[in-house]
Protein backbone atom coordinates (compact mmCIF):
# COMPACT_ATOMS: atom_id res chain seq x y z
CA UNK A 1 0.00 0.00 0.00
CA UNK A 2 1.10 3.36 -0.90
CA UNK A 3 1.93 5.98 2.06
CA UNK A 4 -0.36 9.33 1.23
CA UNK A 5 1.50 12.25 0.63
CA UNK A 6 0.75 15.91 1.90
CA UNK A 7 2.29 18.96 1.47
CA UNK A 8 1.36 21.10 4.58
CA UNK A 9 0.51 19.38 8.27
CA UNK A 10 -2.83 21.11 7.92
CA UNK A 11 -3.26 18.91 4.99
CA UNK A 12 -2.58 15.68 7.13
CA UNK A 13 -4.48 16.76 9.61
CA UNK A 14 -7.70 17.45 6.96
CA UNK A 15 -7.55 13.92 6.19
CA UNK A 16 -7.74 12.46 9.49
CA UNK A 17 -10.95 11.07 10.81
CA UNK A 18 -13.13 14.29 12.95
CA UNK A 19 -12.11 12.65 16.44
CA UNK A 20 -8.63 12.01 15.63
CA UNK A 21 -8.27 16.02 14.24
CA UNK A 22 -9.42 16.74 17.45
CA UNK A 23 -7.00 15.29 19.49
CA UNK A 24 -4.36 16.05 16.70
CA UNK A 25 -5.68 19.91 17.24
CA UNK A 26 -5.21 19.55 21.43
CA UNK A 27 -1.50 18.10 20.33
CA UNK A 28 -0.70 20.75 18.29
CA UNK A 29 -1.66 23.58 20.53
CA UNK A 30 0.20 21.86 23.34
CA UNK A 31 4.07 21.69 21.27
CA UNK A 32 3.38 25.37 20.48
CA UNK A 33 2.84 26.22 23.72
CA UNK A 34 5.67 24.17 25.28
CA UNK A 35 8.47 24.40 22.19
CA UNK A 36 7.16 27.24 20.04
CA UNK A 37 10.40 26.93 18.05
CA UNK A 38 9.75 23.67 16.63
CA UNK A 39 8.20 23.86 13.04
CA UNK A 40 5.91 22.05 11.56
CA UNK A 41 6.28 19.31 9.01
CA UNK A 42 4.69 15.54 7.62
CA UNK A 43 7.23 13.15 7.25
CA UNK A 44 6.47 9.41 6.69
CA UNK A 45 3.03 10.54 5.85
CA UNK A 46 2.19 11.69 9.58
CA UNK A 47 2.55 14.77 10.94
CA UNK A 48 6.02 15.85 12.54
CA UNK A 49 7.26 18.65 14.81
CA UNK A 50 11.48 18.96 13.19
CA UNK A 51 14.06 20.57 15.47
CA UNK A 52 15.66 23.75 14.08
CA UNK A 53 18.35 21.18 12.55
CA UNK A 54 15.02 20.13 10.49
CA UNK A 55 15.65 16.62 12.66
CA UNK A 56 12.36 15.01 13.80
CA UNK A 57 11.58 15.64 17.21
CA UNK A 58 8.04 14.27 17.87
CA UNK A 59 5.63 12.96 15.58
CA UNK A 60 1.82 12.18 15.59
CA UNK A 61 0.17 9.27 13.70
CA UNK A 62 -3.25 8.81 13.02
CA UNK A 63 -5.39 5.06 13.24
CA UNK A 64 -8.45 4.40 13.03
CA UNK A 65 -8.88 4.00 16.53
CA UNK A 66 -6.59 5.84 18.28
CA UNK A 67 -3.72 8.79 17.76
CA UNK A 68 -0.16 8.21 19.06
CA UNK A 69 1.52 11.01 20.09
CA UNK A 70 5.49 9.61 19.65
CA UNK A 71 8.81 10.90 20.16
CA UNK A 72 11.88 9.83 17.88
CA UNK A 73 14.29 9.21 20.85
CA UNK A 74 11.46 8.40 23.21
CA UNK A 75 13.08 5.54 24.49
CA UNK A 76 16.23 7.79 25.94
CA UNK A 77 13.18 9.92 27.85
CA UNK A 78 12.53 9.89 31.38
CA UNK A 79 8.88 8.93 31.72
CA UNK A 80 8.30 9.06 35.72
CA UNK A 81 4.48 8.30 35.23
CA UNK A 82 4.79 4.97 32.17
CA UNK A 83 3.06 6.91 29.42
CA UNK A 84 5.20 5.94 26.79
CA UNK A 85 4.80 2.81 24.82
CA UNK A 86 6.87 0.96 22.34
CA UNK A 87 9.89 -1.60 22.40
CA UNK A 88 11.69 -0.22 19.09
CA UNK A 89 15.53 0.90 19.97
CA UNK A 90 14.84 4.74 19.35
CA UNK A 91 10.70 5.20 19.21
CA UNK A 92 8.07 5.71 21.83
CA UNK A 93 4.70 6.76 21.70
CA UNK A 94 1.73 7.43 23.76
CA UNK A 95 -2.05 6.08 23.09
CA UNK A 96 -4.53 8.20 23.01
CA UNK A 97 -8.41 7.92 22.29
CA UNK A 98 -9.70 10.57 23.49
CA UNK A 99 -8.32 14.58 23.99
CA UNK A 100 -8.94 13.67 27.71
CA UNK A 101 -6.64 11.37 27.85
CA UNK A 102 -3.62 14.12 26.72
CA UNK A 103 -2.02 14.67 30.12
CA UNK A 104 -0.66 18.24 29.58
CA UNK A 105 1.96 18.20 32.28
CA UNK A 106 3.31 14.98 31.67
CA UNK A 107 3.56 15.52 27.70
CA UNK A 108 5.30 19.07 28.11
CA UNK A 109 7.85 17.56 30.24
CA UNK A 110 8.45 14.64 27.81
CA UNK A 111 8.43 17.11 24.82
CA UNK A 112 10.83 19.11 26.82
CA UNK A 113 12.98 16.25 27.08
CA UNK A 114 12.38 15.69 23.57
CA UNK A 115 13.78 19.04 22.49
CA UNK A 116 16.79 19.47 24.29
Amino acid sequence: MKMKRYDTFDEYLADQLPRNQTIIRALRKLVRRVSPKLRESVKWGNGCWLNTDDAPVSYVYSAPDHVQFGFFHGAALTDPKGLLQGKGKFVRHIRLLKTGDIDERACAALLKQAVR
